[in-house]
C-alpha cells in the first residue's frame, strides 16, 4: 500500500482523512497500472489470459486436468522443451510436473532395442495416467517406444561394525650372544619393534 507522510502543520483530522483517501486511491490506481505486467505469468494470470500463453507454447490443456498442473504446464514449457529427449531431462520433467522419482532403463534384456522402460510406483501410474501420456508425445525421443513398469520403494536397515586385527611376531636367538627381537602392528598400520641384545 502506498504510504503518504504529511509536514506536521498539515496533520489535522481533516487533512488526515483526505491522505488516507489518496492512499487507498492510488493503491487502486498502481494495483491497475501492475496487472498488465501480473498477467505475464502463468502462475498469477487470468484464467483466459493463460489459454493464450499455452497457445503461444503449444499446449494444449486435456480434459479433466487441474488448473494448477495447466499453469504448471504453461510454467515449464520452454524448459522441458530444451529438456526433451535426453534421459536426465525427462526424469527431471517428470520432477518439475509433480509425477516424482522415475527410473529410465535405454535397454532393457529381453525387449526390442527401440524400447524404453520407465519404472513408477503403482501410485503414480493410477494418479497421472493422461499426464503420462502427454509428457511421452510431448517430450518423448522421436521413434522410441516406452513401456511403463512398476517398482515397489522398500526400506532397508543395514548395521555397521567395527573390527580390528593385531598381529605379533616374536623371533628369538641364542648364538655366542643372545639377541631378541619382538615385533608387532596393529590394523591401522602402526608397527613396533623391539630389540634386546646379551652379551657373555
Amino acid at each position: 500500500m502506498i504510504k503518504l507522510t504529511l509536514p506536521f502543520w498539515l496533520s489535522g483530522p481533516e487533512l488526515t482523512k483526505l491522505k488516507n483517501s489518496c492512499e487507498t486511491f492510488y493503491t487502486e490506481v498502481a494495483g491497475w497500472l501492475r496487472w498488465p505486467l501480473s498477467q505475464l505469468d502463468p502462475v498469477t494470470c487470468s484464467e483466459g489470459i493463460l489459454n493464450v500463453l499455452a497457445w503461444q507454447r503449444d499446449i494444449s490443456r486435456f480434459n479433466g486436468e487441474p488448473l494448477s498442473l495447466f499453469r504448471k504446464r504453461v510454467t515449464y514449457a520452454f524448459i522441458n522443451n530444451v529438456d526433451a529427449g535426453s534421459t536426465a531431462g525427462i526424469k527431471r520433467i517428470l520432477e518439475r510436473l509433480g509425477v516424482g522419482y522415475c527410473e529410465v532403463d535405454e535397454r532393457t534384456p529381453g525387449l526390442d532395442w527401440d524400447i524404453i522402460t520407465l519404472k513408477l510406483s503403482d501410485s503414480q501410474l493410477a494418479q497421472n495416467p493422461e499426464l503420462l501420456e502427454i509428457i511421452l508425445q510431448m517430450y518423448g525421443r522421436t521413434c522410441r517406444r516406452y513401456v511403463f513398469s512398476t517398482i515397489t520403494p522398500m526400506t532397508l536397515f543395514m548395521g555397521a561394525n567395527a573390527f580390528v586385527h593385531d598381529q605379533v611376531t616374536e623371533v628369538a636367538q641364542l648364538d655366542t650372544t643372545a639377541v631378541f627381537y619382538s615385533q608387532s602392528s596393529t590394523a591401522d598400520h602402526s608397527h613396533q619393534m623391539l630389540c634386546a641384545q646379551l652379551s657373555q
